[in-house]
């Protein structure tokens, strides 16, 4: 097992030392009876241990039903076909593909509790620092500031119209109402330039894992990216100096080797601009191996519990790499082996898979339900898989890596009238270090491919599909879709436990009480 950095530890013991309700609630009791300024918040450490409740809300994204579902099963990148009655889940998975969600949906409730209960505790710690008086906790409160506008920039992207909650001493029956996308924008932005100053430019040690100046500006770069969609104002000049404040620092820079970024040790990866440092004992939650790997490909990794057999790759992405392409190993295709190097055989195969009994990866899938055959689709294989790993990965998970970046100002060059010069050059060092021949020239379909095969799996391509205007149109197993799904509904039991908030627009009949 890895070493754990010193800090990244306090941060998450910050969960065993103050445990709090992550809901708004009522403050009747007295919540600071055995916490006062004398006992605790004295050193940079006690900070850190507190702040660690704010952080460890994340450790859910690697897992399925949350935001890396909600960004790429609805995507033409990855769907989760329902293979008999596994992963059927009364159709969800399906729906969430397909593009025919609705406000019942887990996954779409699971993602906006994830978020609030995020925002939730950086409310609560701001509140504790400031009614505590604690002196020197202005650079803490600002590194909260900017973890909430993470979370709120996610609800943002997700869901659009969403309340704007600052305050954790508010009474139970406390219900919000929406403030509009605009209104969640400019309260980010402002967030995060005011929170700026104080962030440490540090990088790496005691602040790998937690948001750094480089964070914030990245939160802002992608914001601005995406301005017009978000508002329909489009920010290129400003997303433009958020990216150069990143690439200009000297900080960052890519890995020699792609993968470096998704190995088991990779918490040294020159990419990170902010990770997840997972752990299988520490931080668990990363187990997209459980997610993608067929039933018996435990016994290729000897793994400690069984694999789930869901997530894939659509054929149509896969095939969108060159077979030089070094990327291309992203996916597991083809016969499967045991340790011993004997073939793996599928007990229960369909009779009607031309595969046969023998476990073979297939990019093809026949249907996406309710009779996938159990070997279709490529394997998500992105992130390296230790053999004897449980169902929670050691490898960190990069929520925001250098390549993005690249890729970002490459694209933003281009939306300002480039298609050559520095915004080709950009896109041609990720294809170089793939083992590619260059472009010639910037196209707007090579660029978004582009992002799509640097950045598989990694949150961005439901994203990214919507900004180029690719989002609604058919793909396989997917009909041509209306633009209002371009957010989320707002999730059923949040509409039930508050009467305030008002559904987005295109959910007819989704609504309080509907």
């Amino acid at each position: 097992m890895k070493k754990i950095a010193y800090t990244v530890k306090v941060l998450f013991a910050g969960l065993l030392l103050m445990t709090f309700s992550q809901a708004c609630t009522d403050l009747e009791e007295e919540l600071f009876s055995e916490v006062t300024p004398e006992e605790f918040f004295q050193t940079d450490a006690e900070f850190a241990s507190a702040l660690g409740s704010a952080y460890s809300q994340l450790n859910s994204i690697g897992g399925n039903g949350n935001i890396f579902s909600l960004q790429e099963v609805p995507s033409d990148e990855i769907v989760v076909p329902t293979r008999g009655q596994d992963w059927d889940d009364g159709g969800q998975w399906r729906d969430l593909h397909t593009h025919a969600y609705n406000f019942e949906n887990d996954i779409i409730n699971n993602g906006w509790a994830f978020c609030f209960g995020g925002i939730s505790t950086c409310n609560r710690l701001i509140f504790q620092f400031n009614e505590l008086g604690v002196e020197g906790a202005d650079e803490f409160t600002a590194e909260l500031r900017a973890l909430r506008g993470l979370y709120y920039y996610w609800l943002l992207d997700l869901y659009g119209n969403v309340p704007i909650v600052t305050d954790f001493d508010v009474p139970a029956d406390f219900s919000p109402a929406n403030n509009s996308r605009q209104e969640v924008f400019n309260f980010i932005e402002t967030e995060l330039t005011e929170a700026l100053p104080l962030l440490t430019t540090d990088v790496g040690g005691a602040a790998y894992g937690r948001v750094n100046s480089y964070t914030a500006q990245m939160i802002l770069a992608k914001m601005y990216l995406n301005a017009e969609v978000y508002t329909g104002t489009a920010q290129l000049d400003k997303a433009l100096v958020a990216v150069d404040e990143i690439i200009n620092s000297g900080e960052y820079s890519l890995a020699p080797d792609y993968f470096d970024n998704f190995v088991v040790n990779n918490e040294n990866s020159p990419e990170f601009i902010f990770a997840i440092p997972y752990d299988e004992v520490f931080l668990q939650g990363f187990n997209i191996p459980m997610m993608t790997l067929h039933y018996v490909s435990e016994n290729t990794y000897n793994l400690t519990e069984q694999p789930w057999n869901g997530f894939a790759s659509m054929q149509e992405f896969y095939d969108s790499y060159e077979d030089a392409d070094v990327r291309k190993q992203n996916f597991i295709v083809g016969p499967q082996f045991d340790l011993s190097g004997a073939r793996l055989v599928d007990p229960g195969a369909e009779e009607d898979d031309p595969d046969g009994p023998e476990l073979t990866f297939t990019p093809e899938i026949n249907e996406l339900g309710p009779q996938a055959f159990r070997q279709a689709g490529a394997r998500v294989g992105k992130w390296e898989f230790e053999v004897g790993s449980t169902p929670h990965l050691n490898n960190d998970l990069g929520v925001f890596r250098f390549s993005d970046v690249v890729l970002m100002k490459a694209e933003i060059l281009f939306r300002q009238g480039q298609t050559g010069g520095e915004a080709l050059g950009l896109v041609n060092q990720l294809r170089e270090r793939a083992g590619v021949a260059p472009f010639t020239v910037l196209t707007e379909d090579d660029l978004l491919a582009e992002r799509g095969r640097e950045m598989f799996a990694e949150q961005t391509r439901r994203t990214d599909l919507i900004r180029f205007g690719r989002y609604n149109e058919a793909w396989q197993f997917k009909p041509v879709s209306d633009p209002s799904v371009n957010v989320f509904p707002i999730p059923r039991p949040q509409l039930d436990a508050n009467p305030n908030l008002v559904q987005n627009p295109g959910y007819q009949g989704q609504s309080n009480g509907g």
